[in-house]
């Protein structure tokens, strides 16, 4: 059996599994602190991994000589706090700011375009109940042309339905934990997802060295050797079938608040990948 890694950092909450039809707090508060995982970059980090009295008050995520990424302060005594809801909504899926400035990477706009309406709001809605956090991480500086905009404006995003569907796991996957845009290899145009979906290769470095994101297909090169109790450990707990630790920087912690039935659906998505073999760029 052959060792994987999979990404992105710590949880720092415990929740119950949630089903819910319509915007709401809790949903917010299942999607930002479980399975999207936004604690990973907006929560600053010690020796001992995230600072949970400045939750969500902004660091630095990363530096390379294409930019300095800073993931901002969110917390309501940030300057969101003088953002509408549909400001805020439209900065987490569209990257743009009220003044019309635009956020650069690594924030995952490819994915959170997909988010659907009720999602978005709830994280939102969630977003405005957190404890205020003074903190000023600093701000971004990126030495590569940004576009004037990630796509056109968003429309309306349907909820999908939820239940232990391919469907639903492609949606957790995709938009909401952004699995599909690390685990695709990284052109100068973004991640490859429309031809070398989840076929991992894109490097993360970190204090650990250098991680390598995994194939999650069902190719021999992925995914086609585990069983699916074998996935959903390394998934939430970060431990490969032999029972090594995994390396950073997936969310583990983030992805273990996930209800039993949204694991299955992103499993059940995975093993509906086509089969590609590992990227070799």
């Amino acid at each position: 059996m052959k060792a994987i890694f999979l990404f992105g950092a710590l949880g720092l909450f415990i929740m119950p599994s949630i089903t819910l039809a319509e915007p709401s707090v809790d949903r917010g508060r299942y999607l930002v602190e479980g399975i999207a995982g936004c604690g990973n970059c907006h929560t600053p980090m010690g020796p001992n991994g995230p600072v949970l009295d400045a939750n969500l008050s902004g660091r630095l995520v990363e530096e390379n000589p294409a930019f300095k990424a800073i993931a901002p302060n969110i917390t309501p005594t940030s300057r969101i706090a003088g953002w509408s809801d549909d400001e805020l909504a439209r900065s987490i899926r569209e990257g743009l700011r009220p003044d019309g400035s635009l956020i650069g990477p690594p924030m995952p706009f490819t994915m959170y375009r997909g988010l659907s309406d009720d999602d978005v709001m709830s994280m939102v809605l969630y977003l405005r109940t957190i404890p205020a956090v003074e903190n000023d991480p600093g701000e971004s500086e990126y030495k590569i042309d940004l576009p004037p905009a990630y796509g056109p404006p968003v429309g309306s995003v349907a909820q999908p339905a939820e239940g232990v569907t391919i469907e639903y796991g492609r949606y957790l996957a995709g938009p909401v934990a952004h699995c599909m845009e690390c685990h695709s290899p990284m052109s100068p145009k973004g991640p490859m997802v429309e031809t070398h979906l989840g076929a991992g290769g894109f490097e993360f470095h970190g204090p650990w060295g250098v991680s390598v994101a995994s194939n999650l297909t069902s190719h021999e090169d992925g995914l086609a050797d585990y069983t699916d109790a074998e996935i959903k450990t390394m998934i939430v707990g970060g431990k490969r079938p032999d029972g090594k630790p995994m390396l950073p920087p997936m969310p583990y912690g983030n992805l273990a608040q996930m209800s039993d039935d949204d694991l299955s659906a992103i499993v059940l998505y995975l093993r509906s990948l086509p089969p590609l073999p590992d990227f070799e760029g």
